[in-house]
């Protein structure tokens, strides 16, 4: 366990950093995706495709590497992963086609995805389970603090060096995380060579995992909640640049406003955290996500929305999500002491389909209105209250005796 306060917070950057790689390389290329289109010859539309190859890698390649991480212990996965991740990057930044581009970034995703799953896993093998939230709260600052800089520095590369140079950023910026991890990570789980590898073994894993009643529960339960947020990134730009016609420029200094509302939410659930238990803070950051939602769906019906006031319900729905996806996260974890490279990697499979699924609901719902983005987000806030509420009492009856077996007596107090 991390005993020196120290060695505490540089582990913390490390693993938020390896966290931080997938939303840092979506939220950078952003800004550059006209000027990539002019320097590949190729259609806006063309080069979204590449932002899907890479949700598309991002989300199956975490089912690859946590049988793994099990089998070959934490660093040498992430090793692999993370040259993965460099290489393509060096593609991208050097293709003269779209296709290219598009077939880069599924390899980028591919390898980059390495750092979301070692690092949960890791959470739970270097730190102590009633830490576990804590931990994920701060993972969260350093991650929600990507959609604030990365856009705004990706535009500052694009317009003065060219948007390959945001490729030659990444390069940096991956090739620091190696170093970190190399000299900085400790190993948190020894290789086990008795873990098979064969499909039906692994599939086997997964199945057993999401059998747990407390990872199903939790899991579903954050997963649903978090799908929200996809909404809002997907149904944002029309919402406030075509409806409520603001600049570009404006709707960056928007986008940034909320993110900090995630930011600091997901701190104060450390406060929140030295009086209260995971689960209540879950309950209760569902019941005011549910307000805001209802809120913000029926001021999109009546036809009585105006920017402020769905910048100030969005901020608040989301704020509740800085209390609800870090604890979920923990208690979803918590019953994997000895294959938590699995469990992390089913966790974020499952998270990331659904948050594709909501974000791709939006989009099909579309009609000129800020109903599909409004309307998606409070169903996935509601639906997420709905799984936890009716999941309770199969979690209190089943997960406790599971707990005991993995030695978490202490998240028995939970439920």
């Amino acid at each position: 366990m991390m005993k020196k306060k120290a060695d505490r917070k540089h582990l913390i950057l490390i693993l938020g950093l390896l966290t931080a790689i997938g939303p840092l390389s979506i939220d950078m290329y952003l800004p550059a995706f006209p000027d990539i289109a002019k320097g590949l010859h190729a259609s806006v539309s063309s080069v979204m495709l590449s932002l899907s190859s890479f949700f598309i890698g991002i989300s199956l390649g975490q089912l690859v590497y946590g049988p793994l991480l099990e089998r070959f212990g934490r660093k040498k996965p992430l090793y692999f992963g993370l040259v993965i991740y460099a290489l393509s990057s060096v593609a991208c930044a050097t293709t003269l086609t779209v296709h290219g581009l598009i077939i880069f970034r599924l390899f980028q995703a591919l390898g980059g995805c390495v750092g979301m799953v070692a690092a949960r896993a890791m959470v739970r093998d270097l730190f102590e389970v009633k830490d576990n939230a804590k931990v994920f709260s701060t993972l969260m600052l350093v991650v929600a603090v990507s959609p604030i800089i990365a856009p705004t520095l990706g535009g500052y590369i694009t317009a003065y060096l060219g948007w390959r140079y945001i490729f030659g950023m990444l390069i940096a910026v991956i090739s620091m995380i190696l170093i970190a991890v190399y000299f900085f990570l400790p190993e948190s789980k020894k290789p086990d060579p008795d873990f098979s590898l064969k499909p039906n073994s692994i599939l086997k894993n997964f199945v057993a995992i999401i059998k747990n009643p407390q990872f199903s529960m939790f899991t579903f339960t954050g997963a649903v909640a978090y799908a929200g947020l996809y909404a809002y990134i997907s149904g944002s730009p029309y919402v406030f640049m075509v409806i409520f016609k603001v600049s570009e420029k404006y709707y960056g200094w928007i986008f940034a406003f909320i993110a900090a509302g995630l930011i600091s939410a997901s701190q104060y659930n450390n406060f929140l955290l030295k009086k209260y238990r995971s689960e209540q803070i879950i309950r209760w950051a569902l019941y005011l996500q549910n307000t805001m939602g209802i809120l913000l769906l029926s001021t999109s019906l009546l036809g009585i929305a105006n920017l402020y006031l769905t910048i100030i319900l969005i901020f608040l729905f989301l704020c509740c999500q800085g209390c609800i996806f870090p604890n979920a996260s923990a208690l979803s974890m918590a019953p994997f002491a000895h294959n938590a490279g699995t469990a992390s990697a089913l966790m974020g499979f499952i998270q990331l389909s659904f948050g594709a699924l909501m974000s791709a609901m939006v989009s099909f719902l579309q009609n000129g209105s800020s109903l599909p983005m409004t309307g998606v987000m409070a169903f996935c806030s509601i639906s997420a209250s709905l799984v936890l509420l009716f999941g309770n009492k199969r979690i209190a009856n089943k997960a406790s005796a599971i707990l005991v077996e993995e030695e978490d007596v202490e998240m028995i107090s939970t439920l």
